[in-house]
């Protein structure tokens, strides 16, 4: 089962806490402060799988945590940072920034990674904060917590050569007697839900991946059917074999249908319109075609492209049109392996969000909020039931300026500020220890 769109929500690891420690051994009266930090945590890491297909894991499954750090420990011991989750994606995996819609990787070779959600960092011990005048800090730094974002996932088949038409001219036909591959075929539309890919194995050794675009219609470059999810699959490949029914047992013209499917490519990417193409003629073997081919021959003659009657049903032609389609991919193929259409990064982050600034208002009498990506990182990372801890808050506070702006704005003594998701009182007396 082919599943071309997830989201997920990815989480990195919360840093270990750094621990409050005092050296205490024998002969040694005044032992200082030897608590150590906490470890980092765990990154979530989205890795390049060439064995998967799909994206239908994530339908089971969208929320990913990695490991939190270890807390640290007496005797300048640091903990072990988290161990990173690595999650597993196909070839041709597009991951968007599900809040901004931004991209921010395009994964589609093996060894590709997206460092997706990165671990916060360990909490300092009390180590750390020893100075000539504070020589026994009793207070150590919190873990900072780790990312967290919501993604949306993209798969593009990764296939050398697309065959794409209305519904019903036989590309489902054309793959099964090139390739290995069994699509499901009827003689009704829509019969492909999902693209089928082959392998066509040249006689010299070489192979490529042919894809069975399911059958467009009008309107599918703006969502119509499931125009969307087959076009974006059209985006990977490098040659394009576009199937008429030249009989017209549907009724349409092949030469309108050739026009519109066109017109639908280059509204959804004007860059589909300059793969190079190649156009089958099908369905040759009904009494119908006679009608329609040589008009169709003229055309594409004076369009300059590459058009070749066949049919699918009894192969007559087929093999010519392969055998040309081989000789003219190969010509653009790459020699290296693994190469495809993206971008050549082999590791990929995600972008870091804009700080927010500083603001400090008087929300109601006696309540004041403050709001800033800083400051609130300061009350994360504090331990507000250490009364050290929060002295050395207050410290920093009053350090930043933002004591003063809270009085600035009205701030009295005992009054309620709200930094975050945390409720503090205001106070003037903070000493640090």
């Amino acid at each position: 089962m082919l599943v071309d769109e997830a989201e997920i929500e990815v989480h990195g690891g919360r840093g270990g806490n750094g621990c409050v420690s005092f050296r205490r051994e024998a002969y040694v009266p005044r032992g200082g402060p030897d608590g150590g930090d906490g470890g980092k945590g765990g990154d979530v890491i989205l890795a390049v799988a060439p064995h998967l297909t799909t994206l239908l894991d994530f339908q089971y499954k969208s929320h990913y945590k990695a490991r939190n750090g270890e807390h640290g420990q007496g005797s300048h011991k640091s903990g072990k940072s988290g161990k990173d989750l690595v999650i597993k994606v196909p070839p041709g995996t597009v991951v968007y920034d599900a809040e901004t819609g931004q991209q921010v990787a395009d994964l589609t070779r093996p060894g590709q990674k997206l460092t997706a959600a990165r671990g916060g960092d360990g909490g300092r011990g009390n180590a750390r904060f020893a100075t000539s005048t504070r020589r026994t800090p009793r207070f150590a730094e919190m873990g900072q917590n780790g990312e967290r974002h919501r993604l949306r996932l993209e798969l593009r088949l990764l296939a050398d050569v697309g065959i794409i038409g209305f519904p019903n001219v036989g590309k489902s036909t054309l793959i099964s007697v090139v390739s290995a591959a069994k699509p499901r075929i009827a003689s009704y539309p829509f019969t492909t839900l999902a693209p089928n890919l082959g392998v066509v194995k040249v006689d010299d050794g070489v192979s490529y991946v042919l894809a069975d675009m399911p059958g467009l219609i009008e309107g599918a470059a703006e969502g119509a059917g499931l125009g969307h999810q087959f076009l974006r699959h059209v985006q990977r490949t490098r040659l394009v074999i576009h199937m008429l029914d030249v009989a017209g047992i549907e009724g349409r013209d092949p030469l309108e249908d050739f026009k519109a499917l066109n017109a639908e490519l280059a509204q959804f990417d004007a860059r589909l319109t300059s793969l190079p193409q190649i156009v089958a003629l099908n369905k040759i073997d009904l009494p119908q075609a006679a009608d329609n081919l040589e008009r169709c021959q003229a055309f594409f003659e004076r369009e300059r492209l590459a058009c070749f009657p066949i049919s699918a049903a009894t192969t007559q032609g087929v093999q010519e049109l392969m055998r040309y389609v081989t000789a003219r991919l190969l010509e653009l193929l790459p020699k290296e392996p693994y190469a495809r259409a993206g971008a050549a990064e082999k590791v990929f982050t995600m972008p870091e969000r804009p700080a927010r600034p500083l603001t400090v208002q008087k929300a109601a009498e006696g309540v004041f909020i403050v709001r800033g990506s800083e400051v609130e990182e300061m009350v994360t990372r504090t331990n507000l039931d250490s009364e050290a801890g929060v002295a050395w808050l207050h410290e920093r506070l009053e350090k930043a300026g933002i004591l003063q702006r809270l009085e600035d704005v009205g701030a009295n003594e005992g009054d309620t500020v709200i930094i975050g998701d945390t409720e503090l009182e205001y106070s003037t007396q903070g000493k640090p220890q």
